[in-house]
């Protein structure tokens, strides 16, 4: 089968790799429809993370089934799913837990796993002709209708970018009917977490960036854009929240209720834009955030960077504004998404017609476009923010 794999930094080749079978009798094969390039599966295209060459990349699959184990009951071939990118038992003391992403039976090396991602398991990857889904009862979430219909783009962020946002939005910064709230970052789940905080009832979102494209698509989904080049985001959003109108006796919050950073570890420093300043969107966020809000940290913050660019630490221990966080009371909140929280209430919003996340998806390719694709993501050329695959 061809898949998309790992070479060295900055460089994945389509290769033909051995067809994935079955090894246990509570797999399945999939044969993918579409698959997802992800704003991680950039930080290992630039050789922030210890992938190794010959990984096969990629983890937001949709497809059909092609075979299944002997021991599957709740899909069977010819089902058409969406698999979530954390891969999990369903019935360790973790997952029993619903904390899905933190299984202990997936990986010998630590609690979760995942498809296609360096040190989270062995999992080959969703850019790819056929997956190997193991534990498919838990893992496969069915889906309606047939490949390449009109959901095609809404279904396969179900894998990843609209649960992650969603988590970022609902259960990370706890965003509720009338809050105000501030995103750091349009890429996919940046822009994904603006989308989710508005269906959540959102009064205003802010989108901060610094790409053009990216800050024209938020303003598509209805968030106001931000362009941090223009100056000190934190003092436009506050300028913005006195233009229009606090509400009487709330003069002393003119920050925003929470923020989400869907930034991480790569943050450039503003002050020297050729420089990365990790620490950057959390110091921002601090003396953005209301008194009594919460800061929902979605962007990755990997224990070890191999190749730090300039001005960041290999270790990333950052300093964090802790003093200021303590003394506005604030909630700050990590973690990986449980996807298996959220992928079915998402499908029921979509089939519904009350969400449609596929409206930041803005590049189509086959396997053979991925390594053009990959380039144009990675320099954040002509408006490439969400390219989706169709290796069938």
């Amino acid at each position: 089968m061809r898949a998309v794999v790992y070479e060295d930094v900055r460089s994945v080749e389509v290769r033909e790799v051995p067809d994935a079978v079955l090894e246990a009798e509570t797999d399945v094969l999939v044969r993918i429809t579409s698959t997802a390039l992800c704003g991680t599966d950039l930080h290992m295209y630039d050789g922030r993370t210890s992938a190794g060459p010959g990984l096969v990349l990629g983890h937001e699959p949709l497809g059909v089934v092609q075979e299944a184990g002997s021991a599957v009951q709740t899909v069977r071939p010819g089902s058409r799913v969406v698999i979530p990118t954390h891969l999990f038992c369903g019935t360790c003391v973790m997952c029993a837990r619903g904390l899905s992403a933190a299984c202990l039976r997936a990986r010998a090396e630590g609690p979760g796993a995942a498809y296609g991602y360096a040190g989270m398991g062995p999992y080959r990857g969703a850019q790819a002709e056929l997956l190997r889904v193991p534990w498919a009862d838990a893992n496969c979430v069915a889906v309606p209708g047939e490949p390449g219909d009109a959901h095609e783009d809404d279904f396969v962020l179900l894998a990843d970018a609209f649960v992650t946002g969603w988590h970022a939005a609902a259960t990370l910064a706890e965003v509720e009917p009338g809050d105000t709230v501030a995103v750091f970052g349009a890429g996919t789940i940046g822009l994904l977490g603006a989308y989710s905080a508005l269906l959540r009832g959102a009064r205003v979102v802010y989108s901060v960036d610094g790409v053009d494209a990216r800050l024209d698509k938020a303003g598509e989904i209805g968030a106001v854009p931000i362009d941090f080049r223009r100056g000190d985001p934190v003092e436009q959003i506050r300028a913005d929240r006195a233009r229009a109108g606090l509400p009487l006796g709330a003069e002393k919050l003119g920050g925003v209720d929470k923020v989400i950073d869907a930034v991480g570890f790569q943050a450039r420093d503003r002050e020297r834009p050729d420089r990365e300043r990790p620490n950057q969107v959390i110091a921002d966020a601090a003396r953005l955030v209301n008194a009594a809000g919460a800061i929902a940290v979605a962007g990755v913050y990997p224990e070890r960077d191999p190749h730090p660019g300039p001005g960041a630490d290999g270790q990333e221990d950052l300093v964090a504004p802790w003093g200021a966080l303590f003394s506005k009371g604030v909630a700050v909140r990590f973690g990986r998404t449980h996807d298996r929280r959220y992928t079915v209430l998402l499908r029921d919003l979509i089939v519904a017609g009350r969400a449609r996340p596929s409206m930041i998806v803005t590049h189509h390719g086959t396997l053979a476009d991925a390594p053009e694709l990959y380039r144009r993501f990675d320099r954040r050329e002509d408006g490439v923010i969400k390219a989706v695959l169709r290796p069938s």
